[in-house]
């Protein structure tokens, strides 16, 4: 087995240890953002020797109230990135994505909230764009590769390809990378993955990277603000409707304000005086209720998921034991996955778990390596 791309440092000289496939005249194109991570991907490309060029994508973003660009894809971001490609000395380009991202991550992420779900944009944003329209994009310039600065690994082991988790235990964002298959894991490199958050700062201030100190954003990149529920107001179509809030034997106890505002494991907001704490245990689209119930109705032993995706590309024969990861930063749980028709699984734990909420991914680990994943019936 050999890990896709590993850096080594001596005396402040890298080296490159990789499969006899990565030759030092390989073009590869880095997807740059203006941040630190991505930034630190391509300076680690150029000194390894790659032929790079940096390209950034332009995605839609919803306006700050005072009219201003938010910061994603915002004019300082683009500038960052161009500075950085302009002190390594790569060509740097803007690709426009805008109306591809809107329909493919942020109509979705309205439609899902509409239908009382709780997506993730960033699982859509990997399948259809970072990895779908960009990866194309790099074919057309000539790369064989297409670099991130996500903190995962890639092992080659033969003919297969397997996605590990990066090093770094605290960024490590293999789990929305779930959604990858051997077609483009073997078009794929993630430069970071054998490093921590701290050891990329570190190289970004050596290297003089403008970017070095630069924060970085937590939130959901398109929206304006850090709350979600304003902007599926103002853009679903649907799910905004009142409707009756049951307890868990079919009493009727409230009216909530709309589906899209409520997620699953929500104990706040719900306007109830039940005189003990309540939780949505259940999101009923079809009769437009919320179920309510005490935390230990959100325990769930079993899970169904659909739209499962296999790293290796193969449906397994049988069950399979794993660690399941139900949410980006939750921790794993030991569970038994039984493949089912139309790419579905039934997920069975060890112990039960909660929340677990219709919409987010579920995504399976045997130690370090992704198995696959799909989404929470």
């Amino acid at each position: 087995m050999t890990t896709r791309f590993l850096l080594c440092y001596d005396g402040g000289m890298a080296t490159m240890m990789g499969s006899e496939r990565e030759t030092k005249k390989t073009r590869v194109v880095v997807a740059m953002s203006g941040g630190v991570d991505s930034s630190t991907a391509a300076m680690l490309l150029v000194e390894a020797g790659y032929d790079v060029v940096g390209l950034m994508i332009r995605m839609w973003s919803e306006p700050t109230p005072d009219g201003r660009p938010n910061r994603c894809c915002s004019p300082q971001s683009v500038d960052d990135a161009r500075r950085v490609a302009r002190l390594l000395g790569i060509p740097f380009y803007l690709v426009d994505y805008e109306d591809e991202f809107k329909a493919a991550v942020v109509d979705y992420f309205v439609a899902e909230y509409a239908r009382g779900r709780t997506p993730n944009p960033c699982l859509e944003c990997n399948r259809q764009i970072r990895f779908g329209l960009l990866l194309q994009r790099a074919f057309d310039l000539g790369a064989e590769y297409l670099a991130t600065g996500h903190y995962a690994r890639i092992v080659v082991d033969g003919e297969r390809y397997r996605l590990l988790k990066g090093v770094d235990t605290r960024k490590d964002q293999s789990y929305v990378l779930h959604v990858l298959g051997q077609e483009q894991l073997a078009h794929v490199l993630f430069p970071l993955g054998e490093l921590t958050k701290p050891e990329v700062r570190d190289l970004a201030r050596a290297h003089g990277l403008p970017v070095a100190e630069k924060a970085e954003s937590q939130d959901i990149c398109f929206l304006s603000g850090t709350d979600y529920r304003p902007f599926i107001e103002a853009r679903a179509s649907s799910g905004l409707e009142p409707g009756p809030i049951f307890d868990e034997v079919g009493r009727l106890v409230g009216e909530h304000a709309g589906l899209a505002r409520y997620t699953v494991g929500q104990r706040h907001g719900l306007g109830l005086a039940t005189g003990m704490p309540v939780y949505v245990t259940a999101i009923d689209a079809r009769r437009n209720a919320l179920i309510v119930g005490p935390a230990e109705s959100l325990l769930r032993r079993e899970v169904t998921v659909s739209n499962v995706n296999y790293i290796s590309g193969t449906l397994p024969e049988g069950a399979f034991s794993c660690q399941v990861r139900l949410r980006y930063r939750a921790r794993e749980a030991q569970a038994l996955v039984t493949p089912l028709p139309e790419r579905r699984a039934l997920i069975t734990f060890a112990e039960a778990q909660k929340p677990v909420s219709p919409g987010q991914a579920a995504v399976f680990y045997q130690g370090d390596e992704v198995i696959g994943g799909g989404l929470i019936e």
